[in-house]
């Protein structure tokens, strides 16, 4: 028995070694892409099943030695990639400590489901948080119909009902000004880009993105979805505004992608060093990640980032609240970047401009 319970362990340990050395693999298929997404479940895994190799009363050998040093290996990384979403790491977004109502801007951002027909508990968490801004994804024409009952308290609306899963509406108390709703580089997949100003004056420009994931069922490979992001990043650098970027961007804070993004945007993720704010799935307590996010310019502070309760939908929505406030700059730095990223950046997004014209250029072709 304790013979088999060891070989059980083993190949577990094999497993969590495979899946950490998958992940690392250069390329953008969904079924090398999708390892990391469950960073936190590998590593409690094979936590896990460490413990029990070390406790458990067998003879060593060379065989169990060596599963023992990948298995350290693989949780090493696994490690490195996940701790700086926890309380030991340094925070990259200072916090408030003297508010100034007027420069803050509150966000609620919700993947509502399409589907989901539990209208009532987004509009309760709106009417009890009464956020600035009112961030919505995938809703069609009836969720559309059904937020209207907020809309006297949101009298700046951009609305894109879509039956595809990637509408998107956004409902501000805030003016809201130069806004354009862009399709970057899929015609079925909108963005939003506006300017919205605070109570002070301040004007801050406003990134709303929902790009595809990379899975079986919506895109073989994560290309569009990576280039989308990058395009956003290089844009924000090269005007360099206060700007905030938010949406359920389909990919996790601890990215590859999400990373380079964050040193080519030079933008700050107010979860490192705090909280990880996993917001998918809502039904599956051990299988959750962060897929819905807020960054922003290095002018801001955080006052408050937090998940809200469930909606019915297979998103959490979240809550981010924010102060513009120009001296934290000289305390808080963006990521460190180098000619390597941009020039990785600008491989990226070509390979996703060129895949989107091939697209394109295929669905002509199929339509003749």
């Amino acid at each position: 028995m304790l013979e088999l319970t060891l070989r059980s362990l083993e190949v577990l340990a094999l497993i969590v070694v495979f899946a950490t050395a998958w992940s690392l693999i250069p390329r953008d298929e969904w079924w090398v892409r999708d390892l990391d997404f469950p960073r936190l479940q590998i590593l409690s895994l094979g936590l896990t099943d460490l413990v029990l190799l070390l406790v458990l009363p067998t003879p060593w050998d060379i065989w169990r030695g060596l599963i023992l040093f990948l298995l350290a290996a693989a949780l090493a990384y696994q490690i490195k990639m996940v701790i700086p979403y926890t309380m030991v790491w340094p925070k990259q977004v200072k916090q408030v400590t003297t508010p100034h109502p007027d420069q803050q801007i509150c966000m609620l951002v919700s993947n509502v489901l399409t589907p989901n027909r539990k209208h009532y508990l987004l509009i309760e968490q709106i009417r009890k948080h009464q956020p600035d801004l009112v961030l919505t994804l995938e809703t069609d024409k009836v969720w559309e119909q059904a937020l209207t009952s907020i809309e006297p308290d949101y009298p700046h609306v951009v609305r894109i009902p879509l039956d595809n899963l990637y509408g998107m509406h956004l409902y501000s108390r805030l003016p809201l000004e130069q806004t354009e709703v862009k399709f970057l580089l899929s015609e079925e997949i909108p963005s939003i880009h506006t300017t919205v100003t605070l109570r002070s004056g301040k004007k801050v420009k406003l990134y709303c993105l929902h790009p595809k994931p990379p899975s079986p069922t919506e895109a073989y490979e994560s290309t569009l979805r990576d280039a989308e992001l990058l395009i956003v990043g290089k844009h924000i650098a090269s005007v360099d505004q206060t700007c905030i970027v938010m949406g359920d961007l389909n990919d996790v804070a601890w990215s590859r992608t999400t990373r380079l993004f964050q040193r080519i945007s030079g933008l700050l993720d107010p979860r490192v060093g705090r909280h990880f704010v996993n917001t998918f799935h809502a039904s599956y307590p051990l299988l959750r990640w962060s897929l819905d996010h807020v960054f922003h310019s290095p002018d801001f502070a955080l006052i408050t980032m937090q998940r809200l309760p469930d909606v019915g939908s297979d998103h959490f929505p979240v809550l981010t609240r924010l102060q513009y406030m120009p001296s934290a700059q000289a305390e808080q730095q963006p990521l460190d970047v180098d000619a390597s990223d941009y020039q990785e950046a600008s491989e990226k997004i070509k390979e996703g401009v060129e895949k989107a014209e091939k697209s394109v250029t295929d669905q002509i072709i199929i339509e003749q």
